[in-house]
């Protein structure tokens, strides 16, 4: 097979949650540990960075990435899902994947790919660390797929286990309430392994401290050592200070990350780095200075507040949750424009009516679906918006829906394109 029919064999053998959903999630390690194993187990063979959470978890994978190639390391990054090319997933400083790699590692796998039937994410994730493994990486930045005690990158051990935050998304999988996703989500804590959470909730605190407890890691909440000190959003960068309790320890950072949700990440990037500079690892300041202007230059990140237009000004935002719709709708208010144009879609496994109601009802809205299977039909969801006031047209793709937005909106308007990731990737 070439690489076209290895994706092809990839995407229809194997059960890919971002296209069928809950049924492609596989409940155990097992599947995992026995293709690394008959790879000899790679993981084991570079140190790691894991990286949880419901939402900013791949926004702080990529700032980590970026310091520390900025560092000198040769440096890995495992993610998912991808938008516009499988080989996003995993990249080493910032280049992805060869193609000959993926259709060979598949070709060499295929027996017990045709014995286990594991899922896609299985499968990429065994890709991935025989990958890293053979371009023998200083270190590797692994972000969760989904939850974190049962994911398929849960059989590393890190030099550091880092948790974003934690907000109701996938509960039709990893419990209905924040204290049982944040157990979910607290399986990455390993024993002895330092971990840094990056938002303290009163719900969800005692279950991380607990769980380090158990396990005798050592954890810090960044949001309780660091604070943002000021900052200010200019020319497509966010220009911020950040300080702990006593003094400044960064003047005038500059991130190319410009979504206000940024802010938390932040203090989660940089605890995460003092944890390591305890450890042992050598990133100065003006690594973290440097890494931090360029990361979508250092590691290929998009859809983050991304600016993929203007005159009108059109902006497009992978957050998909309540959570992350929240941060989306501070973001536009906080964004001058004379009138707002909305492209939105979803998946049905959401919160359909919690996100909807956090949207602005002075908007113009246009309602289309992602080319997947999980997709909620635009019609139903142009249906549903006209509980929360939200008036619109249907269209049957994302592109019809944006090119019908840009014919309406004038220079000074803002069109926003989202709601799912994979309405942003159908856009990018």
């Amino acid at each position: 097979m070439n690489y076209e029919q290895t994706l092809d064999y990839l995407y229809s053998k194997l059960p890919m949650f971002t296209r069928v959903g809950a049924v492609a999630f596989k409940k155990d390690l097992h599947n995992t540990i026995v293709m690394c194993e008959k790879l000899g187990n790679p993981q084991d063979k570079f140190k790691t960075i894991h990286v949880g959470g419901t939402n900013g978890k791949g926004s702080t994978s990529h700032m980590l990435s970026a310091i520390f190639q900025q560092a000198g390391f040769k440096t890995g990054l495992y993610t998912s899902p991808h938008l516009k090319d499988f080989r996003e997933r995993i990249r080493i400083n910032g280049a992805m994947i060869s193609k000959d790699f993926v259709v060979d590692f598949v070709a060499s796998q295929s027996n017990i790919i045709e014995e286990l039937s594991p899922s896609f994410f299985e499968v990429t994730v065994a890709m991935a660390f025989s990958y890293f493994e053979t371009q023998q990486v200083d270190i590797a930045i692994v972000e969760v797929g989904l939850g974190g005690r049962l994911d398929s990158t849960n059989i590393i051990i890190p030099e550091l286990s880092v948790i974003t935050n934690i907000s109701l998304d996938h509960t039709n999988i990893l419990g209905n309430t924040l204290p049982e996703i944040a157990a979910e989500k607290a399986g990455i804590i390993k024993p002895g392994i330092p971990v840094v959470i990056g938002e303290r909730h009163p719900e969800t605190d005692q279950t991380f401290i607990k769980k380090a407890e158990e396990t005798g890691s050592e954890i810090v909440f960044a949001d309780e050592q660091l604070n943002i000190q000021h900052f200010q959003r200019e020319n497509e960068v966010l220009n911020l200070s950040v300080g702990d309790k006593d003094h400044v320890l960064f003047q005038e950072l500059t991130l190319d990350l410009t979504g206000s949700y940024q802010l938390k990440n932040i203090l989660t990037v940089i605890q995460s780095v003092l944890v390591l500079s305890k450890l042992g690892y050598q990133i100065s300041d003006q690594d973290i200075r440097t890494a931090l202007r360029g990361v979508k230059q250092l590691t290929g990140l998009q859809g983050r507040w991304q600016v993929i237009g203007t005159h009108p000004l059109i902006i497009c935002d992978t957050g998909h949750n309540i959570a992350g719709i929240t941060e989306v709708a501070q973001n536009i208010r906080e964004t001058p424009h004379d009138h707002l144009h909305i492209v939105i879609g979803m998946v049905k496994d959401k919160d359909i009516g919690g996100v909807l109601k956090l949207l602005p009802s002075d908007a113009r809205y246009y309602f289309c679906q992602p080319d997947l299977e999980r997709a909620l039909p635009a019609a139903e969801l142009a249906r549903q918006a006209l509980d929360h006031q939200l008036i619109g047209e249907v269209f049957q793709s994302v592109q019809f829906a944006l090119t019908a937005a840009k014919n309406d909106a004038n220079d000074d308007d803002l069109i926003f394109v989202g709601g799912s990731t994979f309405v942003v990737a159908d856009v990018l």
